[in-house]
């Protein structure tokens, strides 16, 4: 008898959200404006990546003033295409809330990286 032992699953009608936050504004001792929202896309297709969604947030550059600052990136899965609702602004924004509000649930994935503000002279430096 012959059992077909393929194991496969179709990621062409799942969609993911990507975010990329500043958990530090304006500065990680006192970061009393979290959190700066640099850049959403939505409906992002599980077989490709961002550059394929919706960009609901334009990409903004880091620019830390005061000390060290994590970026993170944050990937949710969404439960529908066009689900997600715009932010209203990129300033005190809350994921966790903005999760709540759109049912997205928990991560899916995460990353991150340090950046500084450059000394005079040299370019940015990323830890």
């Amino acid at each position: 008898m012959f059992f077909n032992r393929e194991i496969s699953w179709n990621f062409l009608f799942i969609f993911f959200l990507q975010i990329m936050i500043d958990p530090d504004v304006p500065g990680p001792s006192d970061p009393y404006m979290r959190e700066h929202l640099h850049w959403m896309v939505t409906d992002i297709p599980g077989t490709t990546d961002s550059t394929f969604g919706k960009e609901l947030t334009s990409y903004e550059i880091p620019k830390p003033n005061i000390g060290i600052h994590r970026y993170v990136f944050v990937l949710f899965k969404q439960k529908k295409k066009h689900s997600i609702t715009t932010p209203s602004s990129r300033d005190h924004f809350n994921t966790r809330s903005f999760s709540m509000q759109n049912d997205l649930g928990v991560p899916v994935a995460a990353a991150y990286f340090n950046a500084r503000r450059p000394t005079a002279g040299r370019k940015p430096t990323y830890i």
